[in-house]
């Protein structure tokens, strides 16, 4: 039923048939509906009503722009609460249909860069000046569902280049964190073919929930941890994970079809990786950045800069790296 609904419904929006989709049920039937949305390109309206929207719903928005209406009662009939909840979800998405998009009149060139908190500084200096440069920067919270969906962008041919500031998502992929964006980050650039430049950003961290979320098997090594706010516990990340994550890029990389280099902060790759911080461990850094160097292939460039990532000079550098990777493409091209 999944696979059927979401050939259908790609069909009729691709025959211009659509304007909009909207679906409820219980947990099956919104695994169907869902389906089929997930389906269609970011933008077209899209609206759920579930017994399951107040819950987790990764599984069921993936990296799409579905709006998602909790039921409150059962979506079986209709009764006083139901009908109020329905009339309010058609009228959603009949004004997501309605609403003029405005046109910019000016669209430029789109750089894609990954963030977290522990990088923003770095990641907002860098986007201003790429701004300032006539660039267009989308910026994507490094969650797990911000690189997949930045990747999906970068995979429908609607980013330039990626400025991969915050790669912090692969420690989730080695740790086992709430932050995992897959197997395939880092992957979509290099396929693309499109200039990518690879900072090792917040990998000193993998993030769990609260405390009480994390494996028991961490806590009886006892790891490092820190509490960044009642929901998230980061753990610093170790010598053994840190060689599996730069030998994990180094081979993104060498499988990249298009300029892509690295950035290396060697003084904290955040602000908890800063001198004196609680996660300060600039020796167990540094295996992961010889990991990257001792498995890059030839030709890829590896920058090592004397400074945090957070540092004025580093997103200074990170934006001239940038632009001249996006100059070698452009020469390639030509």
């Amino acid at each position: 039923m999944c696979a059927g609904a979401s050939e259908t419904i790609k069909s009729l929006y691709e025959d211009g048939k659509i304007d909009g989709i909207i679906g409820m049920g219980g947990t099956g039937g919104t695994t169907v509906v869902t389906s089929a949305m997930r389906a269609l390109p970011i933008g077209m309206p899209k609206v759920c009503v579930s017994t399951a929207a107040s819950g987790d719903v990764r599984v069921y928005v993936g990296t799409n722009d579905i709006t998602m209406i909790p039921s409150i009662v059962d979506v079986a009939g209709i009764n006083r609460i139901s009908r109020i909840i329905f009339s309010r979800a058609a009228g959603a998405v009949c004004g997501m249909v309605e609403a003029a998009i405005p046109e910019s009149g000016n669209d430029r060139p789109v750089i894609a860069a990954s963030m977290f908190g522990n990088t923003t500084e770095c990641v907002n200096a860098c986007v201003d000046e790429l701004s300032a440069k006539g660039y267009e920067v989308l910026v994507f919270h490094a969650t797990g569902t911000g690189g997949k969906t930045m990747e999906r962008l970068v995979k429908e041919g609607l980013v330039e280049a990626v400025l991969d500031i915050t790669t912090t998502e692969w420690a989730d992929t080695v740790c086992g964190g709430v932050f995992d964006a897959g197997l395939q980050r880092l992957d979509a650039p290099g396929q693309m073919g499109i200039p990518h430049l690879i900072v090792p950003g917040c990998i000193d961290m993998a993030n769990f929930g609260s405390m009480d979320t994390v494996p028991e098997k961490y806590k009886k090594a006892k790891r490092i941890f820190y509490e960044w706010n009642p929901s998230v516990t980061l753990m610093r990340t170790n010598r053994k994970e840190n060689e599996k994550m730069g030998t994990v890029f180094a081979q993104k990389a060498n499988a990249a079809k298009g300029p892509v280099a690295f950035l290396i902060p060697l003084r904290g790759v955040s602000i908890l990786d800063g001198e004196g911080e609680r996660f300060c461990d600039w020796g167990t850094d540094k295996v992961m950045f010889d990991a990257i160097k001792s498995n890059v292939r030839e030709g890829i460039t590896v920058v090592e800069m004397d400074n945090n990532i957070n540092d004025p000079e580093f997103s200074a550098k990170a934006v001239g790296m940038m632009l001249g990777l996006i100059e070698q493409k452009m020469k390639m091209r030509a």
